[in-house]
């Protein structure tokens, strides 16, 4: 049985959606359990033989800043729902609220596993391939040096090993141009690094890649910090939203449109169904003693079903001891950052 912890108050929409979903994944997860985390009045409808509510009598609300939630409301959902996983109640938490708010509360709670200077926030994006691309950081971390990124890389891989089963994937560093010489000094002196880790045999290194390579699926993992790399994930977020939109449109104008789109309805339909975004949410909060993932504020019921997937998934293949092995073995390149500490707000990914 795998028990995930839900913080059912976060995000946009609240036990309205996060309720629904939780419903919607234990029918498809006969050997999971949910603990459902939230205010009791909120939460009392739901009736279920594998989920139990935990009580909290606060909310961190999306715009609360990162202090209030993390010095003033220590018995929000939240925070709830993350100190199960400490505890050992649960095997992650589940929570689609102010992302700031969750990552300090995740750090503080958890702490990092050694070696590791900065959570990073990992995610999937669709790629020609058919398939998707994991891209980290998402906002965690705006300025990053190149420890960081090779941090990044050996967490990447770990997850997308879960995610893919697959032992060696591929990693690229996003750069301006696929020679070693191109980026700034940070970006070169991570390329130095991450081949250093590939010729050690501790990441299979592609190279250089750029923006369009993720979306191409040219490799499996794309490192970046967290500047660029929520930048990316809100354009692949609005070109897809736009796309969508203008297929959507086509269906309702004159009858001859209407009339080709019946024709094309199943290629239509089959490429709207792979840049949805709601398939791909869920982000990972790698590097933290505990699993901990990130549902779109915005989410609606099959998008936090999804994060509830991929919980589970990260959950049962043992996510968190294979980012350990693979840093233990990495050990000797990750080498202190000397950075300054972690900002008190990170940028946001809802």
């Amino acid at each position: 049985m795998i028990t995930l912890a839900v913080d059912c108050m976060g995000g946009d929409h609240g036990p309205r959606v996060t309720l629904a979903a939780c419903r919607q994944f234990l029918q498809h997860h006969p050997d999971a359990h949910l603990l459902l985390v939230g205010l009791k009045d909120s939460l009392q409808s739901f009736s279920h033989e594998r989920a139990t509510v935990v009580p909290a009598s606060e909310v961190v609300a999306m715009d609360d800043p990162v202090e209030i939630a993390l010095r003033r409301k220590k018995d929000s959902s939240m925070r709830v729902a993350i100190q199960q996983v400490k505890d050992g109640t649960a095997a992650a938490a589940v929570s689609a609220g102010n992302t700031g708010a969750l990552m300090a509360i995740a750090r503080y709670i958890l702490k990092t596993l050694d070696g590791i200077d900065r959570p990073a926030i990992a995610t999937q994006m669709p790629n020609a391939q058919g398939g998707a691309t994991t891209v980290l950081d998402l906002g965690a971390n705006v300025d990053c040096s190149a420890e960081h990124l090779l941090q990044f890389a050996v967490m990447g891989s770990a997850l997308v090993s879960v995610l893919k089963d697959a032992d060696e994937p591929t990693v690229g560093l996003l750069n301006i141009g696929e020679e070693i010489i191109k980026g700034s000094e940070v970006i070169k002196k991570a390329g130095e690094l991450l081949r250093s880790a590939a010729n050690s045999g501790d990441l299979n290194f592609y190279g250089n890649v750029e923006g369009n390579d993720i979306f191409k699926g040219t490799v499996d993992i794309v490192v970046c910090d967290g500047f660029v790399g929520n930048v990316a994930l809100k354009s692949a977020e609005g070109v897809a939203t736009m796309v969508v939109g203008g297929l959507k449109q086509e269906f309702s104008r004159s009858i001859l449109t209407k009339a080709a789109a019946i024709v094309a309805y199943p290629v239509l339909k089959a490429l709207m169904k792979r840049i949805d975004y709601r398939r791909y949410n869920g982000a990972a909060l790698l590097g933290l003693r505990g699993l901990v993932f990130k549902s779109h504020g915005s989410a609606d019921v099959m998008a936090f079903e999804q994060a509830l997937n991929r919980a589970y998934d990260a959950a049962r293949n043992n996510l968190l001891d294979r980012v350990r092995t693979r840093i233990a073995h990495a050990a000797p390149l990750l080498a202190p950052a000397n950075a300054q500490p972690m900002p008190g707000a990170a940028a946001t990914t809802h």
